[in-house]
């Protein structure tokens, strides 16, 4: 196997380590900040804090990777999750709520550095296999969609506290994902490299072309949080087990994973800016599924639509966004568009739990409404823009 197929397995390896903490988190960090917090509007800010790690880290954790190279800096990123587990473990032994914040926040941190898994893997391989390399450092999650519920579900009653176990196992995974990162192979960047700045960074994103990607994959994300982020609570209220928001968590997960195997294929054939049309049909589909019902069945067929969405989105984005930078300006390019991304999800994140709790599920679907209607008339604008600029 040469270097760059094996970098692209052990990144995808690393992906599904990544998810494998994610989801797991996603299950139960709601929940246990319900379980914690002074009042149910709050039960998200767990989650929020989460993402608010990720966009406080992202921009530093690029400029850190683009000085020291992507195995030291993504492995920096891993102790962050051990001492994430280690501060939520004691949060909920505690009783904490504001530790558990902390502890959620830390892992954002690790959250951060490995959302450049994937832009590693872009780099490592020639621009017309780009989005196979994406696609398939992306379908690692797969993985970690199977993995994350059901280790929550076989740990959440463990140790002396109810989530105790679930969060203290992470630090497992994390200790996983370092062993993979030591057998990657990506030079470290010369001193040359890593002191050429390129065009700043307000030039860059001026270009028509990282506009749109920058917003796709941002709103997209933040839509797929908002909702995905109130689903364990709305089930709750709706008396469903937590069984059953375990499978619903994990199926949506797969479903954003899963796709990665083809959705580079099809954006070879297609084009980019088709798949990612098709990535926000799909959202609107899974709102109109939402807003019909709230059996389990409604649940289910809901967040896996919007996970493939979510999926062609994001592996669109992050392809358009490839074509928008110079090797020098990759560092504060990818961590621009990851800052936005994380700041999607923040104001997602926050508000998702106190419309889940004080205005209800159809509510929340109907907020996301016209967030997706922005991201299909910004595709539509920028396919005709192509086809005039082809046709001149």
């Amino acid at each position: 196997m040469n270097s760059t197929r094996r970098n692209v397995g052990l990144l995808a390896g690393c992906q599904a380590m990544l998810f494998t903490n994610n989801s797991t988190l996603v299950a139960i960090n709601g929940l246990a900040g319900l379980a914690l917090a002074p009042r149910p509007s709050l039960a998200t800010l767990p989650v929020t804090c989460w993402v608010l790690g990720g966009a406080l880290a992202t921009m530093p954790a690029s400029l850190y990777m683009k000085r020291v190279g992507r195995q030291a800096g993504l492995t920096a990123g891993t102790f962050w999750a051990v001492a994430g587990a280690l501060v939520c473990g004691a949060a909920i032994y505690g009783g904490y709520f504001s530790l558990l914040c902390l502890g959620a926040l830390l892992f954002g941190v690790y959250n951060a550095h490995g959302q450049y898994y994937r832009f590693a893997a872009a780099d490592a391989v020639p621009p017309e296999q780009r989005p196979t390399a994406i696609s398939l450092v992306l379908a690692g999650g797969l993985i970690g969609g199977i993995l994350g519920p059901a280790l929550s579900r076989w740990t959440l009653e463990l140790g002396a506290r109810k989530f105790m176990g679930a969060y203290l196992t992470l630090i497992g995974v994390a200790i996983v994902t370092m062993a993979l990162l030591r057998f990657i192979r990506i030079p470290v960047p010369s001193a040359a490299e890593g002191a050429a700045a390129g065009r700043p960074l307000a030039e860059i994103a001026a270009q028509p072309k990282f506009i749109v990607a920058v917003l796709a994959a941002a709103i997209g994300y933040g839509v797929m949080n908002f909702l995905m982020t109130s689903t364990p609570i709305a089930m709750q209220i709706c008396g469903y087990a937590f069984s059953a928001t375990a499978f619903v968590i994990s199926s949506h997960i797969v479903a954003m994973f899963a796709p990665s195997f083809v959705t580079g294929a099809l954006i070879r054939r297609f084009g980019t800016i088709p798949v990612m049309l098709s990535g926000a049909a799909l959202n609107l589909v899974t709102i109109a599924i939402a807003l019909a019902g709230i059996t389990i069945a409604h649940f289910w067929w809901a967040l896996v639509l919007l996970g493939i969405g979510w999926n062609f989105l994001y592996t669109g984005g992050t392809t358009l966004l490839t074509e928008t930078y110079r090797p020098e300006e990759r560092a504060k390019a990818q961590g621009a568009n990851d800052q936005a991304i994380f700041i999607m999800m923040l104001v997602s994140s926050f508000t998702s739990g106190a419309t889940v709790t004080t205005a209800g599920w159809e509510r929340v679907n109907l907020f996301a409404l016209p967030l997706v209607a922005i991201v299909a008339v910004a595709l539509v604008w920028f396919l005709l823009q192509q086809r005039r600029v082809a046709a001149a």
